[in-house]
């Protein structure tokens, strides 16, 4: 598995990784409501999500194994963690971790202490293991009852 630089190139089977990791591993967020879902999914096309690829201000990443993408992350040059989803075929085998670590990585490359992002309830835990902790009261998203709002401290190279 490698992670690298998101090309044009990417942007239908990211688009594809995206919409399934929130349809099948998001459950506890979208409580397979279809309003919530459609809400949640409206923004994941192929055409938009090539339009976040050329973003001069984000660095969007996948993890590749050979030609599949196993993951997509996105961080903002302020260090905002905007993406950071699985393939459901992935799952469990430490790839979500490592995009986190690309991420934080960029983050610190772009001159940032601290990474921010909103993290769902499927994620929750993921990301407090990890080290974020919450910063702020919960809110919904795209019809969901919960984001949190996350940040961590970025350990010295």
């Amino acid at each position: 598995m490698k992670i690298r630089d998101a090309v044009l190139d990417d942007a239908d089977a990211a688009c594809a990784v995206l919409r399934r990791s929130i349809a099948e591993l998001c459950a506890a967020d979208h409580h397979d409501d279809p309003a919530i879902l459609g809400r949640w999914l409206a923004n994941k096309t192929p055409e938009i999500v090539a339009s976040w690829i050329g973003k001069p201000d984000h660095s969007m990443l996948v993890a590749v194994e050979g030609p599949e993408i196993l993951a997509v992350g996105a961080i903002t040059n302020g260090g905002e963690i905007t993406l950071n989803y699985v393939s459901p075929c992935a799952r469990f085998r430490g790839i979500s971790r490592a995009m986190l670590r690309a991420l934080e990585t960029r983050a610190r490359e772009r001159g940032n202490s601290e990474c921010t992002l909103s993290s769902t309830d499927t994620a929750l835990r993921f990301y407090l293991d990890a080290g974020y902790r919450r910063v702020g009261e919960s809110a919904g998203k795209f019809g969901t009852q919960s984001s949190y709002p996350m940040a961590r401290r970025l350990p010295l190279p």
